[in-house]
């Protein structure tokens, strides 16, 4: 993560927050056939667990239970030109949010894979419009077929790093400066966090 402890932010909530709003990321592991990703969907527990689960077929799935790995959700990021800022005198930069996770991997047993899945549909058909779709709409059977095809993890998290990387090392109108250069190129949700979480 990024040296500098300005772009620290020790705060618990909003980094599950973070997970939640995000949703999705890398779970990396050094497997005996050499380093491995997986990129899935994350649920946070709240209690400092993060739950995924992999593909019966994915290279992780055999080696992953009992071994320590690292998951890294990325959030919203946008290149910062030196032209934005009043004193010229600048490089370019990039600004982003990046949460790194290092815990120890435990399988699931089916009523967990089952929560879990609950859970995740749950947390993103809430984001939709309309009647949300839920478990109890799939047939039994075809379900169960489905999840003899995946396999369900929890994540217990014993280290945080995240780096926010925000301006936060600038004064703050050269911080609104920035925000507006990156809200005119598209990349509104860094410019908005730049806003809310670089004060």
């Amino acid at each position: 993560m990024h040296p500098n402890s300005a772009f620290r932010r020790d705060d618990r909530a909003l980094l599950e927050t973070l997970i939640d709003e995000i949703g999705f990321g890398m779970v990396f592991a050094t497997t005996p056939d050499g380093p491995r990703v997986a990129h899935v969907p994350l649920v946070s527990t709240g209690d400092g667990a993060l739950q995924f689960h992999l593909a019966r077929g994915n290279a992780l799935t055999r080696h992953i239970d009992g071994m320590t790995v690292l998951a890294v959700i990325n959030g919203p990021d946008g290149y910062v030109s030196p032209r934005w800022y009043a004193d010229p005198v600048q490089v370019p930069t990039w600004n982003y949010v990046a949460l790194e996770l290092e815990g120890r991997v435990r399988r699931m047993d089916g009523d967990g894979l089952l929560g879990h899945l609950e859970a995740l549909s749950a947390r993103e058909e809430a984001r939709l419009d309309g009647p949300p779709w839920t478990m109890d709409k799939a047939p039994e059977d075809y379900l169960r077929k489905l999840m003899a095809g995946i396999v369900g993890f929890e994540l217990e998290v014993l280290a945080w790093r995240e780096t926010l990387k925000l301006s936060q090392n600038k004064p703050a109108d050269e911080r609104e400066r920035v925000a507006a250069g990156l809200e005119s190129q598209g990349a509104s949700a860094i410019a908005a966090l730049m806003r809310t979480l670089a004060k």
